[in-house]
């Protein structure tokens, strides 16, 4: 769907027997004046007058907030890509970099000082749980057609909007987080026999016999629930839901259900295995680095990105500091079916700015990157996938050049579970997740530890 720019062109011809006035513009909804009388002002020289030049129809610069989402984090990448929109628009594109750490905090205090900017590019639980929820941002769901509900993902695209249907984000890439093994060190302890590599999956009573071997041969910890904070949880949520096949939210997402039991016989026998620990040091940032240097056999904080050059450490595609091979796996389930993975959605939002022409130019701005001859350009800079088929007529089913990143989208996409980051109270429950880890690692019991921090969740999601 293109943006319609609202543009009033009166065309007169002066004759000497009449004048006759000319509707408005094609794309116009209605003429916003009726015709005028005929004139009976003489003509000038019987010439036609030159057309008024039209008024710009949106802001002539917009700002632009950004998370790191993979490539987008870098101000090199982005450059290029507002560059080739300022090119085609001549919409000028003035961008800030946030970081996780405390991107909410400036953010919000942007908000609280009614100077936001226009865009920002998160997920769902930030644009449509957080700001949407609290009025801050503008219903999307007019630049969507029919084409686009055909050419988008459900999954990337329900999240996106909220349950009286506004759309809060424009969702451009999308990832399934998943887990990963030092293959190398596998075979050394002889765990690779219970694994399947074609499938990438492993049932849960496999992947406690792996833990088994592994610290067998190694004699140390090599796995980490880690649990200094909340970076990369969507990790450790993904694994204690799926080991036993527990559940994170209700369907509806107004509670969290982290007192199922099969949530609890998880957590409770991933404390007690050997070569497991509750690890209060790391965070998932931490994990990914000592498995990337071959201290830690497996990482549960795992995704495309990754794969492809772990933590932007520079050791090369799919390999550890020392070239030991790494391996993308499915969490454990029960049966050994695909997990149901936690997955990342990015897109675009507006901030409510009640300023019409500074809005009209960021929805251009979504346009250009969602859905256009350049949204492959700008999903490939992400690192992650399309959240769409096809973007005017541009097939983005396969943008990568790399067979390892195909074979990903394949195998770990199809597996993306419940989007239940939009519940209430989402970034209140990452903290009282993490504290409930550190304590049941410190040997508090498991089930009193789970009762107290998610009543807290959710108080916080009332």
């Amino acid at each position: 769907m293109k943006i319609k720019k609202l543009l009033a062109l009166l065309l007169a011809m002066v004759m000497t027997m009449a004048l006759v006035a000319c509707g408005g513009n094609q794309n116009d909804p209605a003429p916003s004046n009726p015709d005028p009388a005929p004139s009976t002002e003489p003509a000038e020289d019987n010439k036609t007058p030159d057309p008024a030049p039209a008024e710009p129809a949106g802001a002539s610069e917009i700002t632009l907030w950004v998370y790191p989402v993979g490539g987008w984090g870098e101000e090199a990448n982005v450059k290029a890509l507002t560059d080739a929109f300022t090119a085609e628009t001549g919409i000028a594109v003035k961008v800030d970099y946030l970081a996780y750490a405390d991107g909410d905090d400036k953010v919000n205090a942007a908000l609280s000082a009614g100077n936001a900017p226009d865009l920002i590019l998160e997920g769902p639980e930030r644009l449509v749980a957080n700001w949407g929820a609290n009025g801050h941002m503008v219903d999307l769901s007019d630049m969507l057609d029919d084409t686009d509900k055909s050419e988008l993902i459900e999954a990337a695209l329900t999240p996106c909007i909220n349950a009286e249907g506004k759309m809060y984000e424009y969702p451009m890439c999308m990832t399934a987080h998943c887990m990963a093994i030092n293959l190398d060190a596998f075979k050394a302890a002889g765990a690779d026999q219970y694994i399947d590599l074609t499938t990438r999956t492993w049932t849960t009573e496999n992947f406690f016999k792996a833990i088994d071997a592994l610290y067998s041969h190694f004699g140390q910890t090599v796995a980490a629930v880690y649990c200094a904070g909340q970076g990369g949880d969507q990790g450790t949520r993904a694994l204690v839901n799926n080991l036993y096949g527990g559940t994170y939210t209700n369907a509806d997402h107004t509670a969290y259900t982290w007192d199922d039991p099969k949530n609890v016989q998880a957590l409770t026998e991933l404390r007690d295995a050997q070569g497991i620990d509750y690890d209060a040091s790391l965070a998932g940032g931490d994990e990914i680095a000592k498995f990337y240097q071959g201290v830690l056999k497996m990482a549960f904080c795992w995704n495309s990105a990754q794969q492809i050059n772990p933590n932007s450490a520079g050791t090369g595609e799919g390999k550890t500091v020392t070239g030991e091979e790494i391996v993308y796996m499915n969490f454990p389930t029960p049966d050994g079916s695909p997990a149901e993975l936690c997955g990342g959605i990015w897109g675009f939002g507006i901030f409510d700015s009640k300023d019409q022409g500074r809005i009209d130019a960021s929805k251009q701005f979504i346009k250009f990157m969602c859905d256009s001859a350049h949204t492959a350009d700008a999903v490939s800079t992400s690192t992650f996938f399309a959240v769409r088929t096809a973007a005017e007529g541009t097939d983005l089913s396969a943008i990568f050049d790399s067979e390892l990143l195909n074979e990903y989208a394949g195998l770990m996409l199809p597996n993306l579970g419940d989007y239940y980051n939009v519940i209430k109270g989402w970034a209140a429950q990452r903290t009282e997740w993490w504290n409930m880890l550190q304590k049941i690692g410190a040997g508090e019991d498991v089930n009193a530890a789970v009762s107290t921090h998610m009543a807290a969740a959710n108080e916080a999601a009332k």
